[in-house]
This record gives structure tokens, C-alpha cells and sequence, in this order.
């Protein structure tokens, strides 16, 4: 099931696309899919006719994994690490599909980084492995944007990866997915420049939930970043980034200055 979050020009709604390709819809549901069961209203819009905006908000917090494949870490001078590197990412750095990527003042080496965003659906602590599934929604795509010359220059991470706009996610949310093996890709412009897949990735996403969870109670709504295969670079204004998953679908965003 695919979940969406949108508006035709008023205020957002959620729900579920449905059709084939060139002939999609959006099955209008009542109230917010991750806190009540999905009932449709029996509205519908084409999906060319809506706005699709994040797929969902974080009410608490989005976490982010670093250098969780082993050709990444060794691409940026590092070895692969031990147990997953997490970071906090604020709420306000979350954009949707097609917003637009806002280079800000004071950075000059702003970089893409596809990846496989993981949402929580239900409150979580301490969650073993094989009960991951219980609390996992679904899935979504992510673009890990980061401003290099502030990560180098601060010496951690949270304006680097968490100013306003860094974190596009979408198009939609896919639920009872396999993201066991996945191809992942990141174009500039129609040019692939990452083309990984999840299987690569050093901690799993069973791994990675578990592991977050024991430091940090997730609530519904909350999002795992998983880290971005080989392949990662720097934009220029005007770019477009296209982050395509496997089963999944494509979330782009353009690079602007102001």
C-alpha cells in the first residue's frame, strides 16, 4: 500500500495510490493513516492533479545513520564503523517532493545523498530484532542533504545535516515492503551518480531500529535514515536530484539559492 499526503489547494489530506502508471489516483482516507485504521471516504483525485507533499512530518525527531556502506565510509576517508554513527535531524529540516532545496548563506559545498528512510508507526523501546516489523509503518525516500564545509568546519553534524529544507522525504509512504534488497539510485539532471542496493548496507534495517530504539524512545511518525551507498557529490543551483528506490518510487527536488 502506498500512502500518501497531499493537497489540491487546500488543507492536507492522506491518502492511497492506487491505479497503473499514467492512469494513477488518490484514494482519499479519513484522518491521519498512523494513528487510525484506513477508511476511505470514497473521494478520489488523479494524482497529476495533486500536490503530494511529505509523506509525513516527524512529531519528535528523525535520525540519521552515518557512512552505513562500507564503499561510502572508504570514499570519505573513513574506515566502515562499528556500530551504527547516529545523528539527530530537526522536524523543520523535512521538505516534501518537488519542494524546492534551499542552499543556505555560508555554505559553499552542499551534497545530495540518497537513502531509504525507514517510519515508525507505533511507540517503541528496546524493540529486539524480530520484533521490528511490529513497529515499522513502511518506507519512503530520502535525500540526506549536506553541507560539507559546515560539517568539516563544526566538527559534528546538526547544522550540516539539519538546516532548513535538508531533508526532502517521499513521494509516498510503502507499507509490507522487503526492503531486504533493494537497488537505490541518485540521478543530477537524468545522470546516475549512485546506484547501490540496501543489501550493502553494513547494519540492516532490523539492526538499526533495534539499535535506535535503545537509546531513544521512537513515537509514530518518527523517522530512521539509513545511511547512502557510494557515489555521493556536491550540486549546483539550479540541479535537480532524483532519489529512486526500488518499489519504492522517486523523490526529486531542485537546488535553489536566495
Amino acid at each position: 500500500m502506498r500512502i500518501a499526503r497531499y493537497t489540491t489547494g487546500e488543507d492536507p489530506s492522506y491518502g492511497i495510490v492506487e491505479g497503473e502508471p499514467g492512469r494513477e489516483f488518490i484514494a482519499q482516507v479519513q484522518g491521519d493513516p498512523l494513528y487510525q485504521p484506513v477508511v476511505l471516504t470514497g473521494e478520489t483525485v488523479p494524482l497529476e492533479d495533486a500536490r503530494l507533499l511529505a509523506p509525513v512530518i516527524p512529531r519528535s525527531k528523525v535520525i540519521g545513520i552515518g557512512r552505513n556502506y562500507a564503499d561510502h565510509a572508504k570514499e570519505m576517508g573513513g574506515e566502515a564503523p562499528a556500530q551504527p554513527m547516529m545523528f539527530l535531524v530537526p522536524n523543520t529540516a523535512v521538505v516534501g517532493p518537488g519542494d524546492p532545496i534551499v542552499m543556505p548563506a555560508g555554505a559553499e559545498e552542499i551534497s545530495y545523498e540518497g537513502e531509504l528512510a525507514v517510519v515508525i508507526g507505533r511507540i517503541a523501546k528496546d524493540v529486539p530484532r524480530e520484533r521490528v516489523s511490529e513497529v515499522v509503518y513502511g518506507y519512503t525516500c530520502a535525500n540526506d542533504v549536506t553541507a560539507r564545509d559546515w560539517q568539516r568546519g563544526d566538527g559534528q553534524w546538526a547544522r550540516a545535516k539539519g538546516f532548513d529544507t535538508s531533508k526532502p522525504l517521499g513521494p509516498w509512504i510503502t507499507t509490507d515492503l522487503d526492503v531486504s534488497d533493494l537497488r537505490i539510485q541518485s540521478r543530477i539532471d537524468g545522470e546516475t551518480r549512485q546506484d547501490g542496493r540496501t543489501a550493502d548496507m553494513i547494519f540492516d534495517v532490523e539492526t538499526l531500529v533495534s539499535y535506535v530504539s535503545a537509546a531513544f524512545t521512537l513515537l509514530p511518525g518518527d523517522v530512521i535514515l539509513t545511511g547512502t551507498p557510494a557515489g555521493v557529490g556536491l550540486v549546483e543551483p539550479g540541479q535537480r536530484v532524483d532519489v529512486e528506490i526500488e518499489g519504492i518510487g522517486t523523490l526529486s527536488n531542485t537546488f535553489v539559492r536566495r
